[in-house]
């Protein structure tokens, strides 16, 4: 029998998810205002002390970052969990003694699942996959925001660069697991509910990365993810659309006009099931061809749309439901 939640807890996971929201939104700013207005205050050797740290510490987001457990462990990460719910579903074992890119569809408008499931261990990843550590790529752009950084390597984040890449596949041991949401930014704009779209065809560097590497590729997609919000789509050529796209190749990110259902910014409590499918072993190839590339390109393309369809039904969906790659 479901239980049933007190009004005191529904209060706990409203304010969790909350802040949440308000951090992806606007803490970046936040913290570059904050630097900013101590450099005009008696406090302004703090301001210069930290950019002194900073200059030194520039290279750490990509060298493996800081990650750190307690962070990961807050109790305000299980109530996020619990508003919608969030749920990680595992298909296959992932060995300890390899590494693999993870790619997770579809990126919604905040990742809500990525995020839990990856970035925190309210979901139980480390009890699932016993010996791999998982580090979500995000944008580089945010390690270079004054304390923001600090705050999203602790929770084991880091950038989704080459030399980000390079160091976690290569000389941070066995057993990493970089989770890259592909679509990025352009797949949050078209993100609504009831909708299935993934943008993947055209996005390769991500399997290029894996042969270079030597690390299996594994697909993710997270059920409910494009029914949290319901966003404003403006129509292909529309000059609101070609405002949005000149954005997003300016800044990295695409301003998203959306609403939830409470406050404008919480939600809708949709249960989201984040399921990791197979693995998909791929040999190691310093520089890989064009024709492997595409190879293994169709070959993850394939088990995405597999692993879609055996869950889809499970996972809320109906069986006409079908899984649109662009």
């Amino acid at each position: 029998m479901t239980k049933i939640k007190t009004q005191w807890k529904e209060f706990l996971e409203a304010i969790s998810v909350l802040q949440w929201v308000l951090s992806f939104l606007f803490l970046g700013v936040a913290c570059y205002i904050m630097i900013v207005y101590l450099m005009f205050t008696s406090l302004w050797p703090l301001s210069t002390l930290y950019f002194i740290w900073l200059v030194m510490d520039w290279q750490t987001p990509e060298r493996g970052g800081r990650r750190t457990s307690a962070v990961r462990k807050w109790r305000v990460w299980e109530h996020l969990r619990d508003f919608f719910p969030i749920k990680l579903v595992k298909t296959a074992e992932l060995n300890p003694n390899k590494n693999y890119i993870l790619g997770c569809h579809p990126h919604g408008i905040m990742s809500a699942g990525a995020f839990t499931c990856f970035s925190t261990e309210s979901c139980g990843f480390t009890e699932a996959f016993p010996g791999v550590r998982p580090s979500l790529a995000i944008l580089a752009g945010l390690f270079r925001i004054p304390l923001l950084r600090e705050y999203i390597m602790s929770a084991g984040l880091c950038p989704v660069s080459k030399p980000s890449l390079v160091h976690l596949l290569s000389k941070s041991g066995k057993g990493n697991a970089v989770v890259i949401v592909i679509g990025g930014a352009a797949e949050s704009l078209a993100s609504s509910p009831g909708v299935n779209i993934v943008v993947v065809r055209q996005r390769k560097g991500f399997v290029r990365t894996a042969l270079e590497f030597g690390a299996d590729l594994v697909p993710v997609y997270s059920f409910g993810e494009n029914d949290l919000f319901k966003q404003v789509i403006f129509s292909e050529g529309s000059l609101s659309r070609r405002l949005q796209d000149l954005f997003k190749s300016i800044v990295g990110f695409a301003p998203c006009l959306f609403v939830g259902e409470r406050l404008a910014f919480l939600p809708y409590r949709t249960p989201v099931t984040t399921v990791v499918g197979s693995p998909i072993s791929v040999p190691k190839c310093a520089t890989p061809t064009e024709e492997e590339v595409d190879h293994y390109h169709t070959l993850y393309m394939e088990a995405l749309s597999k692993l879609f369809h055996e869950h889809k039904v499970s996972c809320g969906l109906s069986e006409s439901h079908k899984l649109r790659i662009i």
